[in-house]
Order: C-alpha cells, then sequence, then structure tokens
C-alpha cells in the first residue's frame, strides 16, 4: 500500500473538534468549540427566510456574490476607515478557515517560514505545514500575553514570509494594541514580510481595550492579509461564511487559490447574511455589552472556585490553571472535567508550542441559563 503523505505527520486531528465529541458522547456542557446556543439576530432569520425563496440556489460568483462584497465592503469601510473596493479588495470565503488556508497558501511558497505566536488557534500550525511552510513560534507570556521584542525581532531575522496575527487572541483574549500592532509592522517593513491578521472577534472586545485593524495602520494596506468571518459576531458560525481582504495585487492571486479550494461560499446565507452587514452601530455597541455581560456572569463562578485565570480583554475565551488540582497533566483533567463535572474545556497543551500543560480553555458564548448551570458543575472541583 502506498503512504500517505509525510507532512501530515506534523500535526494531529483538531483537539477542540475531538473534546465536542466527548462532550457529547458523556451529555457534558460543551465549553470547549465556541459555538452559541442561542439564535442569530431576528433580522438574519427573516432575510434568511427570504432567501431560500429567492433566485439563490445556484453558484454565486465565485469570489463572493455581487450584494454580498458590496455590503461587506461597506461595513468594513465604516468601521476600519479603509476605501474597500468590493471588487478589488475581497474573496469570500468558507469561514475563516477557509480564509486562513487562502492566506497562507497566496503568501508562502514552500520551504517559506512563517512566524506564529504562541499560544496559537489550531489551525495556524496546520495550515502552514499544509502550505508548505515552516513555522517559527514567538511566546506570549503570561499574564497579559505580551510579547518579548527582542524575541520577535530575531524570530525575523530569519526571514519569514508572513507572520499571523489573531486580534483578539483565541485563546488567550488578547487584544493587541496599537504600538504592538506598529512594532509587528516595522519588522514587516524591514524583512519585507506579510502580515495575515485573524479577526473574527474584532467586536468582541472589552472595555477599556480597543480593537486597531492592521490594514489600516500607515503603510500596512498592501502587506497586510485579514481573515474574518461573520461566524462570531452574528452568531452564524454554521454558515460558514469568511472572507480574505488585501490589496488587489495580492487578492487577484488569492483567488485563484479559493477557486479551486472550494469553488464559492453557500449563495442563499451570502444574500441572508447582507441583512446583519447592514445593522446599524448599535448592533455592535450591544454585542460588546452582551458578551460583558456574559463574561462576568462565566468568571463569578471562576473567582468562587478559586484557580487562577486570565481575564480576557477581548474575544470569548478564558484559561484556567489547573496546576493545583494534581492532574498528570491537562489532557487528563479535560476528561475528567468531562466525565466526573460534567463540564468540557479544551486541553490548553494543544494551542501552546512549548511545554504548557496546565491550562484549560473554556468558552461563555453561551445563554446565561448554560453558563450558570456549567457555573455550578465547576464548583463541585472544590471536592476534589
Amino acid at each position: 500500500m502506498p503512504a500517505t503523505a509525510t507532512r501530515l505527520s506534523a500535526f494531529t486531528e483538531s483537539v477542540i473538534r475531538g473534546t465536542t465529541r466527548l462532550a457529547t458522547r458523556h451529555g457534558a456542557i460543551n465549553l470547549a468549540q465556541g459555538f452559541p446556543d442561542f439564535d442569530p439576530p431576528e433580522e438574519l432569520l427573516t432575510a434568511l427566510e427570504r432567501a431560500t425563496r429567492g433566485p439563490h440556489h445556484q453558484y454565486a460568483t465565485t469570489w463572493g456574490a455581487p450584494r454580498f462584497r458590496e455590503a461587506l465592503a461597506r461595513k468594513i469601510s465604516r468601521f476600519s476607515g479603509l476605501a474597500i473596493d468590493p471588487d478589488q479588495h475581497l474573496v469570500v470565503t468558507c469561514g475563516s478557515t477557509e480564509a486562513m488556508m487562502v492566506a497562507m497558501m497566496t503568501a508562502c511558497n514552500p520551504g517559506d517560514k512563517v512566524v506564529v505566536f504562541s499560544p496559537f488557534y489550531e489551525n495556524y500550525a496546520a495550515d502552514a505545514i499544509l502550505s508548505g511552510a515552516e513555522p517559527i513560534y514567538v511566546a506570549l507570556r503570561p499574564p497579559d500575553f505580551s510579547f518579548d521584542r527582542e524575541e520577535l525581532a530575531k524570530a525575523f531575522e530569519q526571514k519569514p514570509k508572513a507572520i499571523v496575527v489573531c486580534n483578539p487572541s483565541n485563546p488567550t483574549g488578547k487584544v493587541f494594541t496599537r504600538e504592538e500592532l506598529l512594532y509587528i509592522l516595522q519588522l514587516a517593513e524591514e524583512h519585507d514580510a506579510f502580515i495575515i491578521t485573524d479577526e473574527p472577534y474584532e467586536h468582541i472586545v472589552f472595555e477599556p481595550h480597543q480593537h486597531v485593524h492592521t490594514a489600516a495602520l500607515p503603510g500596512a494596506f498592501e502587506r497586510t492579509i485579514v481573515c474574518n468571518s461573520l461566524s462570531k459576531t452574528y452568531s452564524i458560525t454554521g454558515w460558514r461564511l469568511g472572507y480574505v481582504q488585501a490589496s488587489a495585487r495580492v487578492i487577484a492571486e488569492a483567488r485563484k487559490v479559493h477557486d479551486f479550494l472550494t469553488v464559492g461560499a453557500a449563495a442563499p446565507l451570502q444574500e441572508a447574511a447582507v441583512a446583519g452587514l447592514e445593522m446599524p452601530d448599535s448592533y455592535y455597541l450591544g454585542l460588546r455589552d452582551h458578551y460583558a455581560a456574559k463574561k462576568d456572569v462565566f468568571l463569578s463562578y471562576l473567582r468562587q472556585l478559586g484557580l487562577p485565570f486570565t481575564e480576557p480583554q477581548g474575544s470569548y475565551f478564558v484559561m484556567m490553571d489547573i496546576s493545583s488540582l494534581g492532574f498528570a497533566d491537562d489532557s487528563e483533567a479535560s476528561e475528567w472535567l468531562i466525565k466526573e463535572i460534567g463540564v468540557a474545556g479544551v486541553a490548553g497543551s494543544s494551542f501552546f508550542r512549548e511545554p504548557v500543560n496546565h491550562l484549560i480553555r473554556f468558552h461563555f458564548a453561551k445563554s446565561e441559563a448554560t453558563l450558570r448551570a456549567a457555573g455550578e458543575k465547576l464548583l463541585a472541583i472544590r471536592k476534589r
């Protein structure tokens, strides 16, 4: 029998999705895989009903239905200040997962290097490897998950083709400051590298922190490839609508990659999602407050539990330290939490290049009732 590709041995299946399967098997509350248990805005549901009766059941334009791209360009321009051309600066993808793969394959040749901050969302290293690139890891250091500028500068001395920046960060909840992003931009300019940003949590940022659009920084647009999705902003993770935003030169190449990966995102869902993209500013302020309230509810239980955790600056993730509980590692702890406590969280080691195995990542994108039920279950850890 022929052997499968050797590059596949460099990474595992998704730990997040594996944890979800285990949670389902044992009936645990799933705070591992980040999806809501509440409906999208009513405007989106109404638009979806209309779209199912409209002429939207065949292929849309490969790089995105025109009406969707036009609404998307207006929304990005409104929040970033950039003049986004829907015909030149956007490729609509099947979620930000495909967007990141498109960005990586557009930016990198086999043998190139890519800087990845650690901890990182598990797709980044796999996408680099599948693109034939080699990840270079730079640590984000707790408690605020800042990076060491000298360490990052040394990584750029290896002449990477790109750096990946998740902002706000999954799994840490870190929001990169303008000063940090300007330093990353300075290094990217000095070494002629792309900045690939992943920004699906751009509207889930807690005061006093603010989201900075890297592509809008002075001189950044031509070398920044933005990956984003509608999943988190509109609570539609199952719709799988994402996009790549970049200069016309880069998008012309990204369209080739996207076309041969997936052809296109679902046409009726693109039509329906226009209603979300046209929401007023008040919706996004409400979204921030909505998740700030959920954060407060969930973290109140973690404070009662008494185990250390890092309060997120953005996104809807929190990392809890389980080192005092006496487990051999975080994988054992994650499995015990599912089977004995009834709450699923992801073993933090799946996000780190370094040997870090004392953290569990939870998410709080759930109804208040679900969060309180999970919180009450987690308090039983005190009996261990």
